[in-house]
C-alpha cells in the first residue's frame, strides 16, 4: 500500500512516516518545510520505500500527481500552534482552507481514502469536562484571532464530512489533544518542548497567564497507533473521534514537574496573555478529551503516563 501524508516532516507525520514504513507500506511526503523540519525525516531518506516531495500542498499539480499513485492520503499539512496563527493570520487561513479544500478534491477524483487531522481547538472556549465529538463549539469575536484557527479547522471537518456525505469519499476525521514526545519544537507556543527547553538552560519557565488552565497531553506514538488503527477500521468512515490523553494537570504544575524531572533551578515566571501574544487573547481553562469512542472503536490505549513522556522529551533534548 502506499500512503501520502501531507506535512510528513512536521513532529507528528514524521513518526507516522516511520509507522508505516515499519508495515512495510510505501510513504510519499509532502512538506514545504515551513514549520516541518528535514531533520525529522533525514533518517528516513535512504529507505527505497520513503519519498520526500519539498512543495506545498497548494501545489495543485504536484498534488494530483501524488494523490493519483497513492491509496490512501494523511491530511497532516496546516498552520500549526497559537503562535504562528496569530503572527500569520493570513498565512494560516489560507493554508487551512484553501489546502484542505485541494487534498479533498483530488482524493475524491482518484476515489482515495483520507485521514484528516484537526484539532481540540474547534471546541473553543467549552469548558466541559470531557468533551465529547459531538460537544457544541463556543468562540470568542472574530476580533480575537486566536479564533481563526479553530474556525478554519471546522470549516476543515465541515468540507470533509460534506464529501463524504455528498460524494461517499471515505473521510475519517480526528481531533487531537496537546500531541508531545521527542522532535517536537516549542518554535510556535507549544508549551512541554519550550517548558523543557528553558528548564534544561535553566532559564525562567515562562508561564502564560495565572497558570491555573488545564490540559491533558498524549505521547506521540500512542497517536499514531490511533491514526492508523482509524485508517485501518472501515466503520470509521464518515466519524470524528478525539484522540487525546487522560491525565489532566494545570500548567503551574506542569512546570513544576518539567523542574523536578529535569533537576532544574530554573524560576518560574508568569507572563500576561498580551505580552505573550496580543491584547484581548482569550484562553481556555480547561481541555480535555472523552476518548471512550476510540477506545470502543479501535480499542486505543494509552501507553505513557505524564511523567515517562516528560522523561523522554528531557533526555531527548539532553543529547541533542
Amino acid at each position: 500500500m502506499k500512503i501520502l501524508i501531507t506535512g510528513g516532516a512536521g513532529f507528528i507525520g514524521s513518526y507516522l512516516s516511520e509507522a508505516f514504513l515499519e508495515r512495510s507500506q510505501e510513504v510519499y511526503v509532502i512538506d514545504d518545510l515551513s514549520t516541518g523540519r528535514l531533520e525529522n525525516i533525514k533518517h528516513l531518506l535512504k529507505n527505497p520505500c520513503f519519498h520526500f516531495v519539498n512543495d506545498t500542498i497548494l501545489n495543485r499539480e504536484v498534488m494530483l500527481e501524488l494523490t493519483g499513485i497513492c491509496d490512501v492520503v494523511v491530511h497532516l499539512a496546516a498552520a500549526v500552534g497559537v503562535k504562528l496563527v496569530i503572527d500569520e493570520p493570513l498565512k494560516s487561513i489560507h493554508t487551512n482552507i484553501a489546502g484542505t479544500e485541494i487534498v479533498l478534491e483530488l482524493a475524491n477524483k482518484f476515489r482515495k481514502k483520507t485521514f484528516l487531522a484537526s484539532t481540540s481547538e474547534v471546541y473553543g472556549r467549552n469548558s466541559k469536562v470531557p468533551l465529547c465529538e459531538d460537544d457544541e463549539r463556543i468562540y470568542g469575536s472574530t476580533a480575537v484571532a486566536r479564533w481563526s484557527y479553530a474556525a478554519t479547522k471546522a470549516m476543515d471537518e465541515f468540507l470533509a464530512l460534506a464529501y463524504y456525505r455528498n460524494k461517499q469519499l471515505p473521510v475519517i476525521v480526528a481531533r487531537f489533544f496537546n500531541t508531545v514526545g521527542p522532535r517536537q519544537t516549542g518554535r510556535y507556543g507549544m508549551v512541554v518542548p519550550r517548558f523543557v527547553g528553558q528548564a534544561l538552560r535553566n532559564e525562567p519557565l515562562t508561564i502564560y497567564g495565572t497558570g491555573n488552565q488545564t490540559r491533558t497531553f498524549t505521547y506521540v506514538g500512542d497517536v499514531v497507533q490511533g491514526i492508523i488503527s482509524l485508517i485501518d477500521e472501515p466503520r470509521a468512515v464518515g466519524e470524528i473521534f478525539n484522540i487525546g490523553g487522560d491525565e489532566e494537570i494545570s500548567i503551574n504544575d506542569l512546570a513544576n514537574r518539567v523542574k523536578c524531572l529535569s533537576g532544574s533551578s530554573s524560576p518560574i515566571e508568569h507572563i500576561p496573555y498580551e505580552r505573550a501574544y496580543q491584547d484581548g487573547f482569550e484562553d481556555m481553562e480547561r481541555r480535555v478529551p472523552d476518548i471512550g469512542k476510540l477506545k470502543k472503536w479501535v480499542g486505543y490505549v494509552n501507553t505513557h503516563d505524564l511523567d515517562s513522556m516528560l522523561i523522554k522529551i528531557i533526555e531527548h533534548e539532553r543529547t541533542r
